[in-house]
């Protein structure tokens, strides 16, 4: 009952529009004091929740996606991809993905590629004839390909929650983010096909070899990052703290590094990452909770009980993530239902990193549906539009990421492929 009272207490703060982590420090607080435990020990819950070396990571990927923003390389990447792909009819619609694609490996945030990319391309596909709706609907939707393409952030929570390897899960993520990217590819190919007039241009090679030049510097984080830990030179922390430093090394060879940049990207940064972590810790507190109150042993009993099939589990799993994912935040999600949910998961013989994969691409895809959903927000604060147009316009682009979850699902191998060929 206890528990029950604190789950409405938590939906009617959200509702209520109360910030999330606060919404779930509120009732928590309420249930230590009732149950005779001291502010002071719920506090310290919450600073045992944050103190983590492997999160240390967070922070530095977030710096490196906003400088990467500040430096202006998602412009480099959409010209790059515009010039290679010049005679693709409905090549900006492709080039759309493909500078997704490209930012996603220094990102790691949907939303730092929603803002970036989207004032590029959204303006740009309008300009040339596309409907206002596609090219919302299709930059948000690309932009889910950041969290789950590495380094993602996602996934450095899951893995810090789950106590698995970076590594590992980064390597997992390669293909299914590549599959979201066919995914909208596909859906873009049928689009123009029932749209035709959108014309290819003559290449251009010297544009192209322009392009190019332009790009190999900021291409060379990627290489740092999962070079760095997939190869195991170093941990992700380190590689996001090397990365990092090459950004701010590049941006003045660039000559595009100013103390403005930097004040304006270490602001965003630390706003970004206090959020993150007053959600982390308010999670920790729920989990103490949780833990007390014995919703595993419970859980598992339940499901135990309900279904003995992996793939039934998994179904339901999938279906309780995405009507999380519309409710509440991505982190807090991850933070609050991963301990309970994975050993349950291990109970039926999935392996941890396939199920941390399935746990990432339910929750970016709940970044995209309201109450909640993050991007958005930010789509339609970046063009200007109203959340109805921008949701209308997201909509179609939901079936091809339903499938590809579905995919991965179903066929756990097409996730374990990469870090089983490199041995993790």
């Amino acid at each position: 009952m206890e528990l029950a009272l604190i789950a409405v207490g938590v939906l009617i703060l959200l509702f209520l529009r109360v910030p999330v982590a606060f919404a779930i420090m509120g009732p928590c607080l309420v249930y230590f004091t009732v149950n005779g435990q001291s502010a002071g020990m719920a506090l310290k819950t919450v600073f045992d929740a944050t103190n983590s070396f492997p999160l240390l990571a967070v922070p530095l990927f977030i710096f490196v996606g906003v400088v990467a923003n500040k430096l202006g390389i998602a412009e480099r990447l959409f010209e790059f991809c515009m010039s290679a792909m010049s005679r693709v009819p409905g090549n900006l619609a492709y080039v759309n993905v493909g500078t997704s694609v490209g930012f996603a490996w220094m990102s790691g945030s949907a939303l730092a590629d929603a803002a970036g990319l989207g004032k590029v391309q959204v303006p740009a596909m309008t300009r040339a004839g596309y409907p206002f709706r596609f090219a919302a609907g299709l930059t948000a939707s690309s932009a889910l390909i950041s969290p789950v393409m590495p380094p993602s952030i996602p996934a450095v929570i899951f893995a810090a929650t789950a106590t698995i390897s970076t590594g590992a899960l980064f390597a997992a993520s390669i293909v299914p983010a590549f599959m979201m990217a066919a995914g909208l590819c596909v859906y873009i190919a049928i689009w123009v096909a029932r749209h035709p007039g959108f014309e290819s241009a003559p290449f251009d090679a010297t544009r192209f070899r322009k392009a190019v030049v332009r790009v190999l510097g900021p291409l060379g984080a990627p290489v740092i990052i999962l070079g760095g830990i997939i190869g195991g030179y170093f941990t992700p922390t380190e590689a996001a703290g090397i990365a990092g430093v090459y950004m701010l090394v590049l941006g003045l060879f660039m000559r595009t590094v100013t103390f403005r940049v930097l004040w304006e990207a270490a602001k965003e940064t630390v706003f970004l990452t206090g959020g993150i972590m007053l959600i982390i810790g308010a999670a920790g507190m729920l989990g103490q909770v949780m833990a007390r109150e014995r919703v595993a042993t419970h859980l598992s009993d339940w499901m135990t009980d309900f279904t003995s099939s992996p793939l039934m589990f998994l179904l339901l799993i999938n279906l309780l993530l995405i009507v999380l994912g519309m409710l509440i935040d991505a982190t807090a999600v991850i933070l609050v239902t991963v301990p309970v949910l994975l050993p349950l998961a291990t109970s039926f013989g999935i392996d941890p990193v396939h199920f941390g994969v399935i746990v990432v691409v339910n929750l970016m895809i709940g970044l995209l549906t309201p109450p909640v959903g993050s991007v958005l927000y930010v789509m339609a604060s970046v063009t200007g539009r109203s959340v109805d147009e921008v949701f209308k316009g997201i909509v179609p682009f939901l079936v091809p990421m339903l499938i590809v979850l579905a995919i991965i699902t179903v066929f756990p191998q097409v996730v374990m492929f990469v870090p089983n060929l490199l041995g993790f």
